[in-house]
């Protein structure tokens, strides 16, 4: 099994990537073995994406990538904003000209970051989740929301569109209807109803949240970091080819773990009733 995080090297350096950092800070191992959490806190502006916060939030993911310890991730707002993130920094918006927004929408951006994670992504939505701050949960693999949290996209109430992604990524989630209806009204829905919808995977109350992000979080970080991140691969590629097109990446990405060791300590594991001894990825 995974070895103690505080001895290892690649979790030093995510906690140092975090003590550079003012608006993010990271914590592995405090809630379940291989899982890191990663904590937005602008707590004055409810978290909403600044050009520092994006900044420090993409240092530190790169580092959690590169830590051979953390399995899972689970992207929330601080207690203190009580939100998740209440969208894009609205006074930088309203300073960019076109060539500037341009500028700045150059990629990868956080949503990217997230997006592209390797490592499987919660997101514990904790209060406003909007514009930007829904693309970001968007890009996450799986969302858990608390009870009487909001969500929507109100970028047209501002005379624009949202620009992080939301206009591709919610039609995949919630189907074009849904997306049009959030998008062109800006109109802001509660947890239970993004449950309804898909939006959201599943919402909590406030006391029950942790429990059920971090017993998640800590069910996939117990399986085999190969296998998490290929089947992760095979998912997210579903929406983005053919049916049959994405039935072959499938097979051959089923028949690559087959050259690993985990494949058949797994099964060794199974027979012998007992748990499995992964190798670090």
């Amino acid at each position: 099994m995974m070895g103690e995080e505080s001895t290892d090297s690649g979790t030093d350096d995510v906690l140092a990537a975090a003590e550079d950092c003012e608006l993010v800070s990271v914590a592995v191992g405090d809630h379940a073995e291989g899982v890191a959490t990663v904590v937005l806190d602008r707590p004055d502006s409810r978290n909403a994406l600044n050009a520092q916060l994006r900044r420090e939030l993409k240092a530190v993911l790169d580092a959690v990538e590169a830590d051979s310890s953390v399995r899972v991730v689970v992207l929330t707002g601080s207690d203190e904003s009580s939100s998740f993130v209440a969208g894009a920094d609205v006074t930088e918006l309203r300073e960019r000209d076109a060539i500037e927004q341009r500028d700045a929408s150059k990629r990868p951006r956080v949503y990217e970051y997230v997006d592209d994670l390797e490592k499987p992504v919660i997101a514990r939505i904790n209060g406003h989740c909007l514009g930007g701050g829904s693309e970001l949960a968007l890009g996450c693999d799986v969302r858990i929301a608390q009870e009487g949290s909001k969500l929507g996209q109100p970028e047209i109430n501002l005379g624009i569109m949202p620009g992080g992604g939301a206009t591709q990524r919610l039609p995949r989630l919630v189907g074009e209807g849904q997306a049009m209806r959030l998008i062109l009204s800006g109109e802001l829905i509660d947890a239970t109803e993004a449950n309804d919808i898909g939006l959201v995977d599943e919402v909590y109350p406030e006391d029950d949240l942790d429990d059920r992000v971090y017993d998640l979080a800590g069910k996939m970080a117990s399986k085999s970091p190969l296998a998490l991140e290929i089947a992760k691969k095979a998912v997210k590629a579903g929406s983005r080819m053919g049916l049959e097109e994405g039935i072959e990446y499938e097979a051959e990405l089923f028949a690559l773990l087959f050259a690993n060791e985990d494949k058949n300590e797994g099964i060794d594991a199974f027979f012998e009733d007992r748990e499995p001894e992964w190798q670090p990825r």
